[in-house]
């Protein structure tokens, strides 16, 4: 079986369970770094096996497709063998970067046309054609092609906007049932949830899903601005219909405290940006709530990063040896805080899975939703 479900929370909709693929097995809940290119940034793929121990990583088929392109991606053997990544990778179908494009893409009943944000070139891709890249790349889990809308949406372009994703998926569902892979091993297709901010779209969007009977079911189009409370309301809406019998997969989000109220919805796979770009830019994630590493007070604190992570991630380095990497402009400090940062959020998912197997999770979301959302 692709997903087993292997238990369930008494006091939430939280479960967990496994995910198999031809490279491996994946625990759930689950968040799966952000390595758009086929690289997360400022991590080697050792690291996240072996430190972070991330079990999926997911790559984007827009940029793949324009650089390197597919005729390295098929001439590497695949995505895998390109980035030397033996553990699942999951693709993103390129509609969120199309919705990024306003101004530079014209969407038609067809697919949707769009100018390269690399050198301005023109292209087309069609719900077939983004399945045959996913092919080409050679994904363990490909996802359908869609309209991500923005937030605030007008309930009419809404309503527009859901008619062509479904359209789409019944296309990418089709192609996908009449190709095979290219590099031996299976592919799952998810079909992807739309429908803004509105109940009822959301609900309607959901049967159709959840009626196309793909391996796994996605909701996209939150985490766009949306005020928080907005996004759990929507996400309970449409994993209420979605079935239990597949994996739930909520695209973009988030911060540890949508993360772990999201899971308490029956969501079951996450992925942002977050962790990585924060990391960048000197933001950590701690079990006490949130570390602005660049400011003074930490200059002279000599503690471990995470006090409390010697659980999950290695505390050799000390707040002040990191401010001072960031404070000197050092390429090792954007590493350590990226390195910290995945490992807290892997972390953090696996805590959630373990609190659910043995009955705690509902009280322990609750206390580290408060924890993890703290500015220190």
């Amino acid at each position: 079986m692709f997903f087993k479900l292997l238990g369930t929370d008494e006091n939430s909709k939280a479960r967990f369970g496994t995910i198999q693929t031809a490279h491996g097995e994946i625990e759930t809940p689950i968040f799966m770094p952000v390595g758009t290119i086929g690289t997360v940034k400022a991590v080697h793929q050792r690291d996240l096996d072996k430190d972070i121990k991330a079990q999926i990583i997911l790559s984007n088929t827009y940029h793949l497709y324009l650089r390197p392109g597919m005729d390295i991606m098929k001439a590497a053997g695949g995505l895998h063998k390109f980035i030397n990544w033996n553990k699942p990778i999951l693709t993103d179908s390129g509609g969120y970067q199309v919705y990024s494009l306003t101004g530079i893409r014209k969407l038609k009943e067809d697919g949707v046309t769009f100018q390269s944000h690399i050198d301005g070139s023109r292209h087309h891709f069609t719900p077939s054609m983004v399945i045959d890249i996913q092919r080409a790349i050679g994904a363990d889990i490909i996802m359908a092609f869609d309209e991500c809308t923005p937030y605030p949406c007008e309930y009419n372009y809404a309503k527009k906007s859901l008619i062509l994703t479904h359209k789409w998926l019944s296309n990418c569902k089709s192609h996908f049932d009449n190709t095979s892979g290219l590099y031996g091993h299976e592919q799952f297709l998810f079909g992807i949830v739309q429908g803004s901010v509105y109940k009822d779209l959301r609900q309607e969007s959901a049967e159709y899903i959840a009626s196309m009977d793909c391996n796994g079911n996605a909701i996209g189009g939150l985490s766009v601005g949306e005020p928080h409370e907005m996004m759990y309301e929507m996400t309970e809406e449409v994993c209420n219909i979605l079935p239990d019998t597949k994996p739930r997969y909520l695209m973009g989000v988030g911060t540890p405290a949508n993360i772990l109220e999201c899971i308490a919805l029956g969501i079951d796979m996450f992925d942002c940006v977050m962790p990585t770009r924060n990391a960048r830019n000197g933001m950590l994630f701690t079990q006490k709530g949130i570390i602005n590493i660049k400011n003074n007070k930490w200059k002279d604190d000599f503690s471990a990063i995470d006090e409390a992570a010697n659980s999950y991630v290695d505390t050799y380095y000390s707040k002040a040896y990191l401010r001072h990497l960031f404070v000197a402009g050092e390429i090792l400090a954007s590493q350590i805080a990226t390195q910290h940062n995945l490992a807290f959020y892997l972390w953090l998912v696996k805590e959630a899975r373990n609190k659910i197997k043995d009955g705690t999770f509902f009280d322990w979301k609750t206390r580290m939703v408060k924890q993890v959302t703290n500015r220190l």
